[in-house]
């Protein structure tokens, strides 16, 4: 029996039998695996290339875009979260704590006189965040540091 593939309207025979059991619908596996997509067809937010994404991997962008690729994807990332917009963000300036460690100055804590560097962290003396100066900073542990900021110890000025 001839009849008319659904996908690519080519005539093909199939056995009468296939057709009764619903089969028969598509002349080849090419037409029978497209005739099985149930997603849709998306450009690339980034490049424009074509891809298909599935109901539900269509459904799990956070963002409402679509890339082909990783690369892609990194490349509208870095450009929508970087700078001021990302939530890490220091007004364009190094962090308080790479200004310390970069200077000559011995790294302990001021009150107790611990030298492990890892538990120390900067205090700003005048409590302005966005003062870098050096003479504004002074390295703590983080015991003192809670200390210092709930009144229970006072920061001599050096």
């Amino acid at each position: 029996m001839t009849t008319l593939c659904i996908i690519c309207g080519t005539m093909f025979e199939t056995k009468e039998y296939f057709i009764r059991k619903g089969q028969g619908k598509y002349c080849s596996r090419a037409c029978h695996y497209r005739g099985a997509m149930k997603g849709r067809f998306l450009k690339c937010h980034i490049c424009g290339n074509e891809l298909y994404r599935s109901p539900s991997k269509s459904l799990n962008s956070k963002s409402g875009k679509f890339f082909c690729s990783k690369s892609c994807q990194t490349v509208w990332r870095n450009k929508e979260y970087s700078g001021n917009k990302h939530k890490q963000w220091k007004d364009g300036v190094s962090t308080y704590r790479d200004i310390m460690l970069k200077s000559n100055l011995k790294k302990f804590c001021r009150l107790c006189h611990i030298k492990d560097l890892r538990i120390l962290v900067v205090h700003h003396k005048d409590e302005n965040r966005k003062n870098y100066d050096l003479d504004n900073l002074v390295w703590l542990c983080h015991n003192c540091h809670h200390r210092v900021h709930k009144g229970l110890a006072k920061l001599a000025l050096m």
